[in-house]
């Protein structure tokens, strides 16, 4: 896909962004600039979904998410549910409290017009799409009391502090957590596991900003498999510092692996949130399909041809 002005692009706004002054003067200037960037707010949940679909039947090029995680997550269900190859391209433009998926990938949040700069100057490349169950995600799965926090985070904590509440809620949480026990499944076999928090990552951040799947890759046809045992209160600053030093391989609390597909059983509801959407269920399974979504990012995005891979 080239930079010409003909490339036909429709932007989908979260209705809570709607009103800023500067995304109305991005859309403006891109429009003088010669792009034709059709304009679809959200109202409620399921808009986003919606106008995703009505783009693909209108032969837009590149639909653009213009909000959170959970915008970009609603959209991305909407296309891979109608159309399991899509041809439908997808960009970004951050906004909302956590923007783990644009954070990993280096596009630019509180600056619309260059986020809109980087659709519309960049080819779209083929990425991976992560399901589980019947849903899907291109960011992060995450589990445990991680996704119990993001779901009893009190609005008014993440409207004052942003990402930060996400980590304050987590420890206080960590320190009443027990365990979940159950057992994975993969090609080699079955092994039994214990965790308090799991992320499952086809990106590498979550939670508003730390980097849990950290050698995450977008086109590798792999999901990233972080898992963290038990720890104590005591503990917590070591497991802090684990999370912190992505590339120390000898890690008390932490575990990571590669996985294309796999299936993990526990013995009580596990609360998942799926790039910012909650799910809950006792048994999930997940699949990678390989580069079936082509999306639009910035040079150094974490795809293998930026690794030499």
């Amino acid at each position: 896909m080239s930079n010409e002005p003909e490339r036909r692009m429709r932007l989908i706004v979260n209705g809570k962004s709607a009103g800023d002054p500067a995304l109305r003067a991005a859309v403006t200037q891109m429009r003088n600039q010669g792009f034709p960037l059709e304009i679809r707010i959200t109202w409620e949940g399921g808009d986003a979904a919606r106008y995703a679909i009505e783009a693909m039947e209108d032969d837009v090029d590149v639909v653009i998410a213009a909000g959170g995680d959970g915008t970009i997550n609603e959209i991305v269900n909407g296309i891979m549910r109608t159309d399991s190859d899509p041809t439908i391209a997808v960009g970004v433009v951050p906004y909302g409290t956590a923007n783990d998926f644009a954070t990993g990938c280096g596009i630019p949040k509180g600056d619309p017009l260059a986020a809109l700069q980087i659709v519309a100057e960049n080819a779209a490349v083929p990425i991976d799409v992560g399901k589980v169950n019947n849903q899907y995600f291109i960011n992060v799965a995450s589990g445990g009391f991680g996704a119990e926090v993001t779901a009893a985070t009190p609005p008014q904590l993440k409207k004052a502090i942003g990402g930060a509440a996400y980590s304050i809620m987590g420890i206080i949480t960590a320190a009443k957590m027990s365990p979940y026990h159950g057992k994975l499944i993969t090609d080699e076999g079955e092994e039994e596991v214990e965790m308090i928090v799991g992320a499952v990552g086809n990106g590498r951040f979550a939670g508003g900003g730390f980097a849990v799947c950290p050698h995450a890759l977008l086109d590798d046809g792999l999901l990233d498999v972080m898992a963290i045992r038990d720890v104590s209160l005591l503990e917590i600053g070591t497991l802090v510092d684990e999370l912190m030093n992505a590339n120390v391989d000898d890690k008390k609390f932490i575990s990571y692996r590669q996985l294309s597909s796999f299936e993990i059983h526990t013995d009580r509801p596990l609360q998942l949130n799926l790039d910012g959407e909650p799910v809950k269920n006792t048994h999930y399974k997940f699949e990678t399909l390989h580069k079936k979504l082509r999306f639009v990012l910035p040079p150094g995005a974490p795809l293998q041809e930026n690794t030499g891979d």
